[in-house]
């Protein structure tokens, strides 16, 4: 027994070492987790990379409508000690008080820059990326190349800065420097007792790749509470398959 435990502490101590090679920093002690329970744990050391840049993939409004309410619930807790977020876009349908639905307490921490074409945006949010006093960077986008991505992937292994990549109806899905690649999809709310109007916001969250992680299917329900898991485990998925055309 002995033997087997010391040989999965070489394993667990070589793991720990290929992803300080690979440039992903453990987190710290202050650091707080972002309680999303089971996709947490898809991570490595089931805590959710902070200080990368995420990729959000929508294939519809309904999409891009639950991408932004999911990442609202992520800076809310990003930005719970302070800090400013930066969200940029070509076309701006976010409505602003509505992160406040998400658990952001201080909306007015979030600046919203408005850019004519989508190249300036991507400038942008590199250049956002690089200033170590901002806590979030969100760019909405449609293009994404792997030169782009890792661009902005050098940006932040420097700041720690976390961006997320809101990508609206993407003609080709092709392979990025992204830590995690996500998809949101809105679900059926639940309301108890037959109440009238609407339950919390749900969606199928799905994490297309995640880096030296598991990637994975799960649904969620955002309450006053945070994050609430409404399936169990992960159900297995098939790859996506890179350079694939979008109908």
């Amino acid at each position: 027994m002995d033997a087997i435990e010391d040989k999965r502490a070489i394993i667990s101590r070589l793991k720990k070492d290929m992803l300080l090679w690979q440039g992903f920093r453990p987190p710290e002690i202050h650091q707080k987790r972002m309680g999303l329970g089971p996709v947490e744990r898809a991570f490595p050391n089931g805590v959710f990379p902070t200080g990368s840049v995420h990729e959000f993939i929508s294939m519809s409004r309904e999409d891009a409508a639950a991408s932004s309410g999911f990442i609202g619930s992520l800076l809310a807790s990003l930005m719970q000690h302070g800090g400013v977020c930066l969200w940029i876009s070509t076309a701006m349908v976010l409505f602003p008080p509505s992160v406040k639905a998400f658990g952001v307490e201080q909306p007015d921490r979030i600046l919203f820059v408005r850019m004519n074409r989508e190249k300036d945006a991507l400038w942008a949010m590199e250049e956002a990326l690089k200033c170590s006093g901002i806590t979030a960077v969100i760019a909405e986008l449609h293009g994404l190349d792997f030169m782009q991505s890792r661009r902005l992937q050098l940006a932040v292994e420097k700041s720690r800065v976390t961006g997320f990549v809101l990508r609206h109806h993407p003609h080709t899905i092709d392979a990025t420097a992204c830590t995690a690649r996500w998809r949101i999809r809105p679900i059926s709310s639940h309301l108890e007792n037959g109440m009238p109007g609407m339950g919390f916001p749900r969606w199928e969250v799905e994490l297309l790749k995640v880096r030296n992680g598991n990637p994975g299917k799960w649904q969620i329900e955002w309450s006053a509470e945070g994050f609430v898991p409404i399936t169990g485990e992960a159900r297995p998925r098939v790859p996506l398959q890179r350079d694939r055309k979008i109908g």
